[in-house]
């Protein structure tokens, strides 16, 4: 299951939206070598991302952690500094790309939503709580963190909250079945808050992915955005909305 596109016309230009892609781009291309290079790669993970046990002042016990075969990070980094670098920074091209997808699907229409500059807040913030909550979840980890995953959480519980019934066209791949179908945000949204959810419960320490920054942005991005929100532009955008919230036709589920 996979958004491909929403029906939520904007009518500011998203010009916030779009720095955010372009400065994550830039960050994984000019200062971690667009992962070209293993080296390079961990050396910037290790330098500008999220690490839990330096944060909360746990990582007096060990001076490194592997990362992988013949890698090693070594602690002593930007420690409170780098829940803000963390968020620019991404460990692969697919992580890196799925995220950026994210952020311009629903991106676009919460700045479209709040204003430039409130968005930027709302979404640096959400970013910070999100990295709050993994820290909270593992104090000790000395494993960084790094992404805007967490940051794109809090704008995907904006949506929710603000959206829950625009239909965003989804791709379906079960087995043989491959298909388009148009489906109501708040079904994809909480879906996937509660897959995080989920997988935050059941996997265990070092698993790969930060289940718990999801959990926390999103949740930050549902508490936030009533006080960030702009309310004329909320209504704007409503009125493009084709379908009443309680309209269900042939064209979408739910």
């Amino acid at each position: 299951m996979f958004p491909l596109r929403d029906e939520n016309p904007t009518v500011l230009t998203p010009f916030v939206t779009f720095a955010l892609l372009a400065v994550n781009v830039v960050v994984w291309v000019w200062i971690q070598g667009a992962g070209m290079s293993m080296d390079v790669l961990a050396e910037s993970v290790c330098q500008f991302g999220a690490i839990p046990a330096e944060i909360t002042g746990r990582a007096a016990g060990y001076s490194s952690v592997a990362l992988g075969e013949g890698l090693h990070c070594r602690l002593g980094g930007l420690s409170g500094g780098a829940i803000v670098t963390s968020m620019f920074l991404h460990g692969s091209w697919l992580h890196l790309i799925g995220n950026m997808w994210f952020l311009w699907i629903f991106g676009n229409n919460i700045e479209d939503s709040m204003g430039h500059l409130r968005f930027l807040v709302f979404y640096l913030i959400c970013g910070a709580l999100a990295a709050g909550a993994h820290i909270a979840s593992d104090p000790g980890s000395g494993v960084p963190i790094v992404g805007a995953s967490g940051a794109i959480s809090g704008v995907m519980g904006a949506y929710l909250l603000l959206y829950p019934h625009v239909r965003i066209h989804t791709l379906f791949i079960i087995f043989i079945f491959i298909r388009i179908i148009p489906v109501r945000a708040w079904f994809i949204l909480a879906l996937w808050f509660f897959i995080q959810v989920l997988s935050g419960s059941i996997a265990m320490t070092g698993a790969g992915v930060a289940f718990w920054a999801h959990v926390g942005g999103f949740v930050a991005g549902v508490l936030l955005v009533k006080p960030f929100e702009n309310r004329q532009l909320v209504e704007a955008r409503r009125r493009h909305i084709r379908l009443s919230p309680f309209e269900v036709d042939h064209r979408g589920w739910l």
